[in-house]
């Protein structure tokens, strides 16, 4: 998909503002496809939740039309942020007892979800002028974040990233791409006849260094929240942790961030402003590429 590419080199939502030089927040997109029936999709409702949609259930529930699982296709978008980000982001802001991400990268991941936003927008548009229907399960008004025991998404963009062969999960529970973990994720369900992209593996954890090669655990050395053990990731204390990065980044950005709506058990909740996390993610082996390509060829 070439118009994808060419969006990420000209459109002016890729740029942070110009208190950073306006410069651009991801590189070059990876882009991976599934396919509408494959099994995978309902392990999700074990995995993720029961309330996780399998593509057609998403495709019905945002009023398309009766079709085989099989006619559907889903496009899967990795935005990687650019490697200035991503190096400018290794050393985090340290402020009393707290350990903050930096602020390029609090305003990156602000912009960041603008800028997706826009690109799933502009991959319906794409497919529609082609002659076929497409929608985003991730701004679908099915789409909610399942506030329960656990809280879980409707539609999971790591999850459909992984059945689309770009990838596979880390310790942190992030998504280890070609291009490394430090990503966003976007995705469109279409009836267009696309190729499938081959997952290189099935096995969940196959490009993270702790699951194979039992190495590395610099992600949970990373986490101030101790979310991250060798026992996996809390998601309960990863999200207790990026409350209080929020408190503390938002009123200092707020005059450049901007303002989302989140949705929580179908209901809109207020506008909320995105600063993230992902300490984890930087310094890491898997910050920035696949790890286990270069240790495939060392020992394998």
């Amino acid at each position: 998909m070439e118009y994808l590419k060419e969006e990420f080199e000209s459109s002016e939502l890729n740029r942070l503002p110009e208190k950073y030089r306006g410069e651009i927040i991801f590189s070059q997109p990876l882009i991976g496809v599934a396919q509408g029936d494959d099994p995978i999709f309902f392990k999700f409702k074990e995995i993720v939740g029961s309330e996780h949609y399998t593509p057609l259930e998403m495709w019905l529930a945002s009023g398309q039309k009766q079709l085989p699982a099989s006619n559907l296709n889903i496009v899967s978008i990795v935005f990687p942020f650019t490697d200035e980000i991503r190096k400018k982001s290794i050393t985090p802001i340290r402020i009393s007892k707290m350990i903050l991400p930096a602020e390029i990268y609090s305003v990156a991941r602000n912009f960041a979800k603008d800028f997706r936003n826009n690109i799933m927008e502009k991959t319906i548009e794409f497919l529609q002028n082609k002659g076929y229907s497409a929608i985003s399960g991730k701004l679908s008004e099915a789409y909610t974040l399942v506030a329960k025991k656990d809280f879980y998404s409707t539609w999971s963009e790591n999850h459909v990233a992984f059945a689309a062969g770009l990838g596979t999960f880390g310790l942190h529970e992030g998504i280890i791409t070609d291009l490394g973990c430090n990503v966003r994720l976007a995705s469109v369900i279409t009836n267009a006849p696309l190729k499938v992209t081959p997952r290189k593996s099935d096995e969940p954890y196959a490009n993270c260094l702790y699951y194979a090669k039992a190495t590395c655990r610099e992600c949970a050395k990373n986490c101030p929240a101790n979310a991250i053990t060798e026992k996996g990731y809390d998601k309960t204390k990863c999200n207790k942790y990026r409350n209080k990065v929020a408190r503390d980044m938002v009123p200092r950005l707020k005059p450049i961030l901007k303002a989302y709506s989140r949705r929580i058990n179908w209901k809109y909740k207020a506008q909320n402003y995105p600063v993230g996390c992902e300490l984890c993610q930087f310094g890491v082996e898997c910050m920035d590429k696949n790890p286990m390509i270069r240790h495939d060829l060392d020992f394998d």
